[in-house]
């Protein structure tokens, strides 16, 4: 007897269902040879559920040609002791040394977190220096970003990533960001969109800093945002057109499984095709990739989050359904062509 699925809480990460997830309609990967960097992907330790180099291969190695990843900060593994301050540099650690086994080509041909972007303090202002010189040693020559969350929403049932509405606006946030780009490392933006206004400020204020807006840009779709997706929609895109403005902004395609909420991925008997996610998702995609273009535009997984409602292989030939218009120079750069310039891979 089949036993039903909990309750799906959007913006919360829950384990996903194998048995569920093997009821993926089968398809062909299409494009088989295209050459991938998965530009935003995690390693973790959770008590219920690890993700580490054998779990992440499991998923690359489904048909499409991932050439390298890269690691983005998801609070695993920080020290347990030392400066405060200084506890996050235990996860570029940690992601290190993984990526040093990959490298070790054992493990396959996909260089493992050949980028690896983690988490220090912006709000330390000049004293994040230190902090920051070392993740860089600590990377092995792979650490190339930072993200300091700034995802914030009023209501609790969205789940923020920051305790505070306005963490891009402060001065000693920016302070941070300025010497995060002195030593030419990319900062990933992380908010929800009614706070695309404060990445516009913040990109506009300081046009040197190289910005990677994660996930679309973080259209929202559930709690306060249900039932009104065309004003949201029309409200998202405003915001992008404005963003796209600025040069030093480029945008991660994907990333919107538990936060855009375009369906109910624990109500559903199985996963949807990558069809039916194309025409979900596409609107959004394509319109970052007509507002910024292809070279400021790069493909995410956002592994193993997005696993909650979707496998790896029918992830991507989603995308690549969104993109079969573009021409062959544009999707070498929608894949992996801009990914490697904005994290200098």
């Amino acid at each position: 007897m089949e036993t039903a699925r909990p309750a799906t809480q959007y913006g919360r990460i829950t384990v996903p269902d194998a048995d569920w997830l093997a009821r993926q309609p089968a398809e062909p990967i299409l494009e088989p040879d295209l050459p991938i960097v998965d530009a935003h992907h995690h390693l973790w330790h959770k008590p219920d559920y690890p993700y580490f180099l054998p779990e992440l291969l499991a998923d690359l190695n489904t048909g499409h040609n991932v050439v390298a990843t890269v690691f983005i900060e998801c609070r695993a593994m920080y020290r347990a002791a030392g400066p405060v301050e200084m506890r996050p540099v235990g996860e570029t650690e940690f992601v290190a040394g993984i990526a040093a086994q990959s490298a070790s080509g054992m493990y396959g041909p996909t260089r493992v977190a050949a980028g690896i972007v983690g988490f220090a303090d912006l709000t330390l202002g000049d004293a994040v220096e230190p902090v920051l010189e070392a993740h860089i040693r600590a990377g092995g020559g792979r650490f190339c970003g930072v993200r300091h969350q700034a995802s914030h929403d009023a209501d609790p049932i969205i789940g923020s990533g920051c305790p505070e509405p306005h963490l891009l606006r402060r001065p000693d946030f920016r302070r941070g960001l300025e010497r995060l780009t002195a030593l030419g490392l990319a900062y990933d933006l992380w908010v929800f969109h009614p706070q695309l206004a404060d990445a516009l400020d913040l990109a506009e204020s300081m046009p040197d800093a190289n910005l990677v807006l994660g996930h679309c840009g973080g259209p929202l779709g559930y709690g306060p945002y249900a039932g009104r997706r065309d004003a949201i929609f029309t409200e998202w895109k405003t915001g992008m057109t404005a963003l796209a403005r600025c040069p030093n902004v480029s945008v991660k395609l994907g990333g919107m499984m538990m936060r855009l909420a375009a369906y109910d991925y624990g109500a559903r008997p199985a996963p949807p095709d990558s069809a039916e996610l194309a025409r979900l998702w596409g609107p959004y995609i394509e319109t970052c990739i007509e507002l910024f273009g292809a070279d400021r535009c790069l493909f995410e997984s956002n592994f193993p989050v997005e696993k909650m409602g979707i496998g790896y292989a029918a992830l991507w030939n989603a995308f690549k359904r969104i993109a079969a218009g573009a021409s062959d120079s544009e999707k070498r750069a929608l894949f992996a062509g801009t990914a490697e310039r904005v994290y200098a891979l």
